[in-house]
């Protein structure tokens, strides 16, 4: 009888904690900047927790992550334009996530957006990026549950996005308010993408390989089906290539 109430009060202990965090992230948002949320940093075990991806997401490794803030959704058409003044996107919409932008593209616009406001935007790393997708370091294996079932509740995807992209923040946020953080676009990574790079990451803040050919893209996009809208999910694409309609990007910045 004592370790079952040992045991529902660790329990209960664990989710007034997590509850706790979640308040916390919460109330921090809504004292940033318009659209950014403030991501509390911490501690988690990062990459295929479920045991159900591939082999460039194993080990599974424990990374700690600083402040930082993150936007909460992705950036717009309409953003992307009042900074750059064209739309490369193929599906044109202004409160749509802007696509087909290659990663030099993306720091271009963060160059330019930089200068215009004096602030110090960037993209975010691929820890930080899996840190927020899993609200704040938890065991999800989709942003914002771990059932299969609700996902279409979260994020336009392979079943119901009809082909096309969709106005960002129409769908459920993940438990720390990020909108979107899988499907709709892939979002591009501030990291060169290496498939071995989990066995030598440094546990605090890693900013990825210090070269590669390719850079890293998370989350699913508009076409993806479940197993490529997994928090743990890695992927990769040549950082010149700006054809594809379902990869676009956030913003991060340091706290």
């Amino acid at each position: 009888m004592t370790l079952v109430v040992d045991a529902e009060n660790m329990h209960k202990e664990k989710m007034h904690r997590r509850s706790e965090l979640r308040y916390q992230q919460t109330e921090a948002s809504s004292k940033t900047e318009y659209g950014m949320v403030l991501i509390k940093g911490g501690c988690f075990d990062m990459g295929d927790i479920f045991d159900t991806g591939a082999v460039d997401e194993k080990p599974v490794h424990t990374v700690c992550i600083g402040n930082f803030y993150l936007g909460k959704a992705e950036v717009t058409q309409k953003q992307w334009k009042d900074i750059v003044g064209d739309n490369p996107s193929k599906f044109e919409c202004d409160d749509c996530p802007v696509e087909r932008v290659s990663w030099h593209n993306v720091q271009d616009f963060i160059k330019k957006l930089n200068d215009k406001t004096g602030m110090n935007y960037r993209l975010p790393t691929e820890a930080e990026w899996e840190y927020a997708a899993r609200s704040g370091g938890y065991n999800e294996q989709w942003a914002g549950t771990n059932d299969e079932e609700k996902i279409g509740e979260y994020t336009w995807y392979g079943y119901n996005a009809e082909g096309r992209t969709h106005a960002v923040a129409g769908k459920t946020p993940n438990g720390i308010g990020q909108y979107d953080m899988m499907g709709n676009v892939w979002e591009w990574c501030s990291d060169w993408y290496d498939k071995h790079y989990y066995e030598t990451s440094p546990n605090k803040d890693p900013q990825g390989p210090s070269e590669g050919s390719s850079r890293v893209i998370r989350g699913g996009g508009w076409r993806s089906k479940d197993m490529g809208l997994r928090t743990t999910d890695r992927n990769s694409f040549i950082p010149t290539s700006k054809k594809f309609s379902d990869i676009g990007f956030r913003l991060a910045r340091d706290s």
